[in-house]
């Protein structure tokens, strides 16, 4: 059992925690840093406290080496631009709590499994909510989908292609495998899905006195002869300034679909599968 006397303050304090920047990103969508860093650091401080008090820091060691393996891990999401800036920190903050075992080869199982069920369980929360847009604004949705299918006919005629090799090739040599062409059959379809959600449902137009530092242009602009690129990382601070000063029409942005809650259905399967005995720790 993952949640034992040591831990328990630990389990609390991280739903604690996700559900504050959730209720920020649902809000804002954005979490502040101090929110995500505050974490880590109350997160330590309890296990330096626990460890000075039965005299062995092993507990707060496993904390900070989680911290550090996380630090990694959200980096490398951030920069294959699977997490924006907030959510891979609150993956990093994370880091702190997760090592809820002295024994690393359980921990990193711990790890895994994290990872695995807040992935998961966040894909299927991403793909209700795209529906619940969807439905909002359908007529919008259905124009966009037939330009965004007219405009990807390459995808899905190398998509057929590669379904059939595949089909061919898994029906003589791995007959076991053949059904998972299907996965390639769907992508292109899940591709335009996903590409005219974007399109359609997600493009605000918004004042330059209410934009924020972080938020995602839809298109380069032109401010006082500089250009602003629509970029990963979002307006910086010095952009945002300029663009409040200067720019006087709206702002057209895109707006993400808030990933926090899929740290907290990852996180509540984990114990939750824990507790029942459904993953073996």
């Amino acid at each position: 059992m993952l949640i034992d006397e040591m831990n328990l303050f630990l389990v609390v304090l991280g739903l604690v925690w996700i559900v504050g920047a959730i209720l920020q990103d649902l809000r804002r969508r954005e979490v502040d840093n101090i929110w995500n860093f505050s974490l880590i650091g109350v997160a330590l401080a309890y296990r330096l406290a626990v460890s000075v008090d039965v005299g062995s820091y092993w507990f707060f060691v496993n904390g900070l080496v989680g911290f550090l393996v996380f630090l990694v891990l959200g980096n490398l999401f951030y920069h294959m631009r699977m997490f924006a800036g907030g959510d891979a920190k609150l993956l990093i903050a994370l880091g702190a709590i997760l090592p809820l075992s002295f024994d690393w080869i359980v921990n990193f199982k711990i790890f895994g499994w994290f990872v695995l069920l807040f992935l998961f369980g966040g894909s299927i929360y991403v793909f209700v909510w795209s529906l619940v847009l969807v439905v909002l604004n359908f007529k919008k949705f259905v124009r966009e989908f037939g330009k965004q299918v007219r405009a990807n006919k390459r995808i899905f005629y190398l998509s057929w292609l590669f379904v059939l090799i595949w089909f061919v090739g898994s029906y003589f040599v791995f007959s076991e495998f053949v059904l998972l062409g299907l996965v390639f059959l769907l992508f292109p379809i899940l591709f335009v899905f996903a590409k005219s959600v974007e399109e359609s449902c997600m493009i605000r137009a918004v004042e330059p006195s209410r934009l924020t530092e972080g938020e995602w242009l839809y298109e380069d602009i032109f401010v006082g002869g500089k250009k602003i690129k629509g970029k990963w990382e979002g307006v910086s601070a010095s952009e945002l300034r300029l663009i409040r000063e200067k720019y006087r029409r709206k702002v057209l942005i895109k707006i993400g679909i808030p990933f926090t809650p899929g740290f907290l259905i990852g996180f509540l399967l984990l114990i939750g599968l824990d507790w029942f005995g459904l993953i073996g720790f």
